[in-house]
């Protein structure tokens, strides 16, 4: 039907824009590999094209009744001045997975602390799906806090944000805890999605880890969850929290 929201064929159209930014951000040398493009040549004849992913929460969340698996991870493509992220999170329990989010975004360097990062989201999970246009900003806040902000703008008038915010404390070179929380808002309720208008999602958590490596450290600690259904239930869940936190 004309007019008709497809996030499906939003998702490719984008998906493309982006690989095609990319392809002008990093020309191709007489041998086929890619060049970033630098005003006096690269001095060092690397392609500069680097990855990185993140799982930050991979835990099983224990209490009020049940038990519920959570994640949390992010990655991403490209060089200090172009990069495809890719972000997922959401939960898995009682056989069905909930508050699932998952990005496709492309970022671009707005202050030398903060990426401003543009995309889609698709909430893809055991509920009706819902595809967004994405526009937000993250990175280092003072002290060090991990901090983003994004809003959201669906069909029918929906519009969403989201606000994250972390922090490491060191203890030992090891030894590091930290306080998380994000917040999440919508315009207008979502019977499809049964999700309730206002600061309808907050999440928080304390986590203490242990660094095995950089790129490998269980940890333990409490997390908070609030959600306000159409339903009216919104009591808070306070549980305990067993995971993993891994990065490549």
């Amino acid at each position: 039907m004309r007019g008709r929201w497809r996030p499906g064929r939003l998702a490719l159209g984008f998906a493309a824009a982006i690989l095609g930014m990319m392809a002008r951000a990093y020309p191709q040398s007489a041998d086929g590999a890619a060049q970033m493009a630098m005003p006096f040549g690269d001095p060092m004849g690397s392609p500069q094209l680097f990855s990185h992913a993140t799982l930050d929460q991979f835990e099983e969340r224990i209490g009020a009744g049940h038990d519920d698996l959570r994640w949390d991870g992010e990655a991403w493509l490209g060089s200090d001045s172009n990069r495809l992220w890719i972000k997922s999170e959401g939960f898995a329990g009682g056989g069905e997975l909930t508050d699932g989010q998952h990005e496709l975004l492309y970022a671009r360097p707005a202050t030398p602390f903060f990426d401003l990062q543009a995309g889609v989201r698709y909430d893809l999970d055991s509920l009706a799906g819902r595809g967004w246009l994405a526009l937000g900003i993250e990175g280092l806040a003072a002290y060090n806090f991990k901090v983003s902000a994004s809003v959201y703008a669906s069909d029918a008038g929906h519009f969403a944000a989201k606000a994250t915010a972390a922090f490491d404390a060191l203890l030992t070179q090891r030894l590091i805890l930290q306080p998380q929380i994000e917040l999440n808002a919508y315009t207008r309720t979502d019977s499809a999605r049964q999700q309730a208008a206002g600061v309808s999602a907050i999440d928080a958590g304390l986590r203490l880890r242990y660094e095995i490596s950089r790129k490998f450290a269980p940890y333990l600690g409490a997390a908070y969850t609030r959600n306000a259904f159409l339903t009216g239930s919104d009591a808070g869940q306070l549980r305990f929290v067993l995971g993993l936190r891994a990065w490549l």
